[in-house]
């Protein structure tokens, strides 16, 4: 069960992974030992997956993000899992949704240039047959980031 500090703690993680233990415990008002304990009990219930680095994709050369809309014929447990190692192995996709609705996945990837999508295309529809696939051009990004809500969790 989750305490207003966890979730504190949880928060402050989200928003810099890299903050000292000194003073996150500062933050929320603990002892160094008490707040590495809390920090050590998140991890081990595995409400902290991991921590990561988020790098600026300005910098990384990759500022242009498409979103691909697929449709299949196929729904056999082979042909998803064919298509999850297919998506997996190219690293400019970056999400990937199963969806309900008029279309069945969603993948977000992130190029050097719009021009960039027709070799990451061409690398999906030479491992996995595809029925229909639509890409859209994100012009402006308006909201993003990693952190999720922390209020619900138990």
């Amino acid at each position: 069960m989750l305490d207003d500090r966890d979730r504190r703690i949880l928060e402050l993680l989200q928003a810099d992974a890299g903050i000292s233990v000194t003073d996150l415990a500062e933050k929320v008002a603990l002892s160094v030992s008490a707040c590495s304990r809390r920090i050590q009990r998140l991890e081990e219930s595995g409400h902290i997956a991991r921590r990561i680095v988020v790098l600026d994709r300005e910098k990384m050369g990759v500022p242009t993000t498409v979103f691909a809309l697929i449709k299949t014929a196929h729904h056999t447990d082979e042909w998803i899992e064919a298509f999850r190692r297919a998506i997996s192995a190219i690293p400019e996709i970056v999400e990937a949704h199963r969806l309900t609705g008029n279309h069945d996945y969603i993948l977000k990837i992130v190029l050097p240039r719009v021009e960039h999508y027709d070799v990451i295309y061409k690398q999906i529809v030479r491992k996995i047959e595809l029925f229909d696939v639509s890409a859209s051009i994100s012009m402006e990004l308006l909201k993003s980031g990693t952190s999720i809500p922390v209020a619900y969790a138990d």
